[in-house]
């Protein structure tokens, strides 16, 4: 996707003090601000649904990585049911799902764990993929999950993400459909997690220094 065709996320721009919205009073100490308020989500969804259907023609797998990207893909698809094509065909919809890890604290482990039964796999040969994802960070899972899935030949493969990092450290990949491009710092909410904790939390925020010491998984 052109950078013109997502939404850069600033924090000069993006940052909305908590006051102003509801937050769970269990996490408003966790909290430093939102930037990405739920209705704006739920608006930016809808876009990349249209943005999809019409790129789409015949039956399309997708393909949920969880476990931060169940939220975003139960809306997309959602939306993506109730649409269709530029000529007037709805988009026969397959599922799947896909669990993945590469995080532990708020900090990428530099290996991704890929767990998808072997009979699963093989049944993607022919398929049109469309990969969903929470948010690309260095681009490092993606990469290696792209690898893993195309030893089973798919007929396509798309990745649409949520979230997109603006990180020194990215690989240069880019997806073909991005909702937010965001700033380099982590973010919880909307079922984006850190360390299991905040996927309860409605809109995308930034994890305080309080939040950070409070989860942190101890060894």
């Amino acid at each position: 996707m052109d950078p013109t065709q997502w939404v850069d996320v600033t924090t000069e721009k993006f940052n909305y003090s908590l006051d102003h919205f509801v937050i769970p009073t269990h996490y408003e100490e966790d909290l430093e601000s939102i930037i990405i308020p739920h209705g704006m989500i739920m608006d930016r969804i809808e876009k990349l649904a249209k943005l999809i259907v019409n790129d789409s023609k015949g039956p399309l797998t997708a393909c949920c990585v969880l476990k931060g990207g169940h939220q975003f893909f139960a809306d997309l698809v959602a939306r993506m049911k109730k649409l269709h094509t530029k000529d007037g065909e709805s988009v026969p919809l397959h599922l799947e799902f896909i669990k993945v890890k590469s995080y532990e604290n708020d900090k990428s482990t530099g290996s991704v764990s890929i767990s998808m039964p072997e009979e699963d796999l093989k049944e993607l040969k022919g398929k049109h993929l469309l990969i969903v994802e929470d948010i690309i960070d260095t681009g490092a899972t993606m990469v290696k999950l792209l690898e893993k899935l195309k030893q089973y030949q798919p007929a396509s493969v798309r990745v649409v993400s949520l979230l997109l990092k603006k990180t020194p450290h990215s690989n240069g990949y880019i997806p073909d459909y991005v909702g937010f491009a965001i700033p380099d710092q982590f973010v919880v909410g909307y079922a984006l997690d850190y360390n299991e904790v905040f996927r309860d939390l409605d809109p995308i925020c930034i994890i305080s220094k309080t939040g950070i010491e409070k989860y942190a998984v101890r060894k």
